[in-house]
């Protein structure tokens, strides 16, 4: 669990299996959001072209997020330093610019292949990359070893999206 998520279930008396089970449901509300920004992205692009509704949609993101950065610091449940910028691996900060990629592919491959089978692949993709940064122990993350269990999960991961792709 990242650091500030760890602080912040500390801060809320959380048990680490709850905190854990509340991540989970965090991370599930995500891909929820997830399937509905693809879908919302790709109508952008098809009114707007391609790298115009990725800077859109960054730009929009862009003020959301320094909104709600703005509100949590004048509330005071969440502290910045500039100093903190200079303590993150410069590798760190390639978000923004893998963001683009994400984006413009998203909706890209939504519009193009419909948003149950480009989703799946983009989860197969995401899986496997995920299991390999976790084999590896990257970006300061808990090493978890590639084990038969997770190839069983990819391997069916992948079939369900063979299954999507034939019954197109």
């Amino acid at each position: 669990m990242p650091q500030n998520l760890r602080r912040e279930a500390e801060h809320t008396d959380m048990d680490q299996s709850t905190a854990e089970l509340y991540a989970l449901a965090v991370a599930a509300l995500a891909g929820s959001l997830m399937a509905w920004q693809g879908g919302v992205n790709s109508l952008l692009q098809r009114e707007v072209n391609l790298m115009p509704a990725t800077l859109l949609v960054h730009l929009i993101g862009t003020v959301t997020a320094a909104a709600v950065v703005g509100y949590r610091l004048f509330r005071e449940t969440e502290s910045f330093h500039l100093a903190q910028l200079a303590e993150a691996p410069l590798y760190s900060y390639l978000g923004g610019i893998l963001s683009v990629a994400i984006i413009g592919a998203v909706a890209y491959s939504i519009a193009t292949s419909g948003a149950a089978l480009a989703t799946t692949a983009i989860i197969v993709g995401q899986v496997l990359t995920a299991a390999l940064i976790d084999h590896l122990g990257l970006f300061r993350l808990r090493e978890v070893s590639f084990s038969l269990h997770r190839l069983a999960g990819v391997v069916l991961l992948a079939a369900g999206a063979w299954f999507l792709l034939k019954s197109s």
